[in-house]
């Protein structure tokens, strides 16, 4: 029987990503995009495992855990985030989830992480799963979107579309300071996802630096990335 598995995401892009790699484990899939959902579900039904992103928009994915312990459920969890800051993923497992995964990362290597977890007794831990770090690169990378989604173009065009869809509307929540972090933070993993390798450049660097040029660069990136956009 498949593995019944809860994954727990709010960027559409990343979920999109994630729920696909999941399921081609195999595994029934279940999707929330909000700790209110999680919970619902959680509730509802047995899983085999949990996939929780570690910044939802009304909780922490620490939060959530214990929301979930405090319930009574023993069900294995694994932390997912864009962040690679060892400190970070540190935390994570220290507030009880048995790994740690960083996005982005292909969907052999997801899937991989997934299938140690299930693997082990709840408690335990399991390797986390860094992604490699980028060089320089050209706005579009064809070659690691392929990558990632196990050559399938049509998924890389529909994973494109629906983040392209979405790019527009993060400028303004780059630009205020109050929204920026959070903006950044998912588009830096969906960027990995679709290939936009300039942009996930950019987006590094003014996490790191928040500089006005980084943020005038993630800007002027963010705009190249839509006007040069791959024909579909």
């Amino acid at each position: 029987m498949n593995p019944n598995i809860l994954l727990v995401e709010d960027d559409p892009v990343s979920r999109a990503f994630l729920e696909a790699a999941t399921a081609a484990l195999p595994a029934t899939v279940a999707v929330a995009g909000d700790a209110t959902s999680a919970r619902r579900l959680a509730n509802a039904t047995a899983f085999d495992l949990w996939l929780l992103d570690a910044n939802l928009p009304d909780a922490t994915g620490a939060e959530l855990l214990a929301q979930l312990r405090e319930a009574g459920f023993d069900t294995p969890a694994i932390a997912h985030t864009a962040t690679r800051d060892a400190d970070t993923h540190a935390e994570l497992r220290a507030a009880g989830f048995a790994g740690t995964i960083a996005k982005p990362i292909d969907a052999a290597s997801w899937q991989a992480a997934l299938r140690r977890a299930l693997q082990v007794s709840p408690g335990a831990h399991v390797e986390d799963v860094a992604t490699h770090r980028y060089g320089e690169r050209p706005l579009w990378d064809d070659a690691a979107a392929l990558a990632a989604l196990n050559g399938n173009s049509e998924h890389v065009a529909v994973l494109r579309q629906l983040f392209l869809d979405e790019l527009p509307g993060m400028r303004a929540r780059i630009v205020d300071a109050g929204t920026r972090q959070d903006t950044l933070h998912r588009l830096r993993a969906s960027c990995g996802f679709v290939g936009a390798a300039r942009l996930a450049d950019a987006v590094q660097a003014l996490q790191e630096s928040q500089s006005e040029a980084a943020l005038q660069r993630v800007l002027d990136t963010l705009q190249d990335t839509l006007d040069q956009a791959p024909s579909r």
